[in-house]
């Protein structure tokens, strides 16, 4: 959910999935970003594009991603975070950099356990292993490993989703003054 730029990673992000045979296993990629239906004039972005396409090919992730162009429209980024909530997916955020993190705290809101970037405001925002998960985007692999951790987790014992999900709910419940999260 996110414009594609170098700053986001989101090329990174397709490229620690396609370099994991076990992430591929276990779950699809769905990548929200660019808008691939147009030439961008940007430089940065028009080189981010052929590196997807390029990542794409390299890795045959044809029937493992879904790249759908960023969405402006609200209504629409709801359903998505709440469908992969549904599937009992989770959501990524692999900035090198991220000065606030809008989209780490609208998957939260929406129950997803998150994995973002430990470099700025989403590592306030998360407690690690509570609530979400920090990964440095520096380290790929790593970054991956814990991801195909949670997930072998959810596997063996499908709560273990809904314990991380609940921890990322809490966000929702004291943003909006129902209740404080316990820390």
């Amino acid at each position: 959910m996110a414009r594609l730029d170098k700053v986001k990673n989101l090329t990174g992000l397709v490229e620690i999935y396609a370099r994991n045979p076990h992430l591929r296993e276990l779950v699809n990629l769905v990548v929200v970003c660019g808008d691939h239906g147009k030439e961008s004039k940007d430089k940065e972005e028009q080189a981010e594009f052929k590196k997807m396409y390029s990542l794409i090919e390299e890795y045959k992730l044809n029937g493992h991603i879904r790249w759908i162009s960023a969405q402006m429209n609200r209504v629409r980024n709801g359903e998505l975070y709440r469908y992969i909530c549904d599937t009992k997916g989770a959501f990524v955020q692999p900035a090198f950099y991220e000065a606030f993190g809008l989209t780490v705290v609208e998957a939260m809101t929406c129950g997803l356990p998150t994995f973002a970037t430990q470099y700025g405001g989403p590592f306030e925002i998360i407690v690690h292993g509570v609530s979400g998960f920090h990964i440095d985007p520096y380290q790929g692999d790593k970054a991956s490993e814990l991801i195909v951790d949670f997930f072998e987790k959810c596997k063996a014992d499908p709560s273990y989703w809904t314990k991380i999900s609940h921890g990322a709910s809490v966000l929702k419940r004291s943003t909006h003054g129902n209740s404080t999260p316990k820390g």
